[in-house]
């Protein structure tokens, strides 16, 4: 397990991480989202030991990672995939990784073949492209059989053969019960694979929740419905104590405050002609946008 306790970083004025607290538990994927500058990488680093927290504590199985005298059995991590020497082989980099950490070099073979990169074993990685060295970093991360992984961006750079490997790859890992953390901006992604969600913004925690309770949350159990009876329909759902707003298509309303199933029993009782009745679908990125809307840190907006 991943825990952050009062977790904040500054760096001279700035407040990169804002007194962050939350819990990552094994058995699941844990999604980490926020805008550009929200504080997710430099909460990585923390938890990993690259950064020195300003104040709060950042551990992992209950002791800060430095404090583990076998990290790479315990901790899996990706922060950057090209943060490796050009001019070995991917064999070479992983062996050499390998006898720094105990691992029997057998298991080198394990992980190139479990990501894909046997037949690139020999070859440098400097010439590895962006995709290539994703596979790298996450065989790096497993070289140690870690019971908690760390994945930043994951998908950068991935085809989309990788990008569903990667999401059965993590899906499978947090079934074997270990601790998967996974940042990513792809949100259709996140919304495949994650069971739970983190989200920060400006430093600050916006969301802390199970993936379908925070679509639950974002829907704010809207509903579409089109009538050519709309203008009759409105008072009747405002007097049912609904929020009602007229969408651009004819007849088309959304409405907010009571569920589907009592808008159909007010159409039913006043003979109202539906056409359309349904719960809007929200989708994680959707979600994310309403939810993050005052924590983007650069705010940009349509062109001319």
């Amino acid at each position: 397990m991943i825990r952050a306790e009062r977790l904040t970083k500054q760096f001279g004025a700035t407040v990169a991480v804002d007194d962050l607290s939350f819990e990552v538990k094994p058995g699941m994927v844990t999604g980490f989202l926020g805008p550009n500058g929200s504080g997710k990488s430099t909460t990585m680093r923390m938890i990993l030991g690259l950064d020195n927290p300003t104040s709060g504590l950042a551990t992992v199985g209950g002791r800060s990672y430095r404090e583990n005298p076998a990290p790479i059995h315990e901790v899996g991590a990706v922060l950057d995939p090209k943060a490796v020497y050009g001019k070995r082989s991917a064999v070479r980099h992983l062996t050499w990784v390998a006898q720094a950490g105990g691992i029997p070099t057998r298991r080198v073979e394990e992980v190139l073949d479990l990501v894909g990169l046997t037949q690139v074993a020999d070859k440098q990685v400097g010439g590895f492209s962006l995709g290539m060295s994703q596979r790298l970093g996450i065989a790096t991360a497993l070289l140690g059989d870690p019971e908690v992984l760390l994945f930043d961006e994951p998908v950068n750079g991935l085809d989309p053969e990788g990008i569903l490997w990667i999401r059965t790859l993590m899906r499978n890992l947090a079934k074997e019960g270990r601790t998967v953390f996974v940042s990513s901006h792809l949100m259709s992604e996140m919304e495949r694979t994650a069971d739970h969600v983190i989200v920060i913004g400006k430093g600050k925690m916006v969301a802390d929740t199970s993936m379908a309770e925070f679509m639950r949350l974002a829907a704010g159990d809207a509903v579409r419905v089109v009538s050519p009876q709309a203008a009759t329909f409105v008072p009747l759902l405002e007097a049912g104590g609904a929020e009602v707003h007229a969408e651009e298509d004819p007849g088309a309303l959304l409405i907010s405050g009571i569920d589907a199933a009592r808008v159909g029993e007010l159409a039913a009782e006043h003979r109202i002609v539906l056409h359309e009745l349904t719960t809007r679908n929200v989708s994680l990125e959707q979600a994310f946008m309403d939810l993050t809307r005052d924590s983007v840190e650069y705010q940009s907006h349509p062109a001319a």
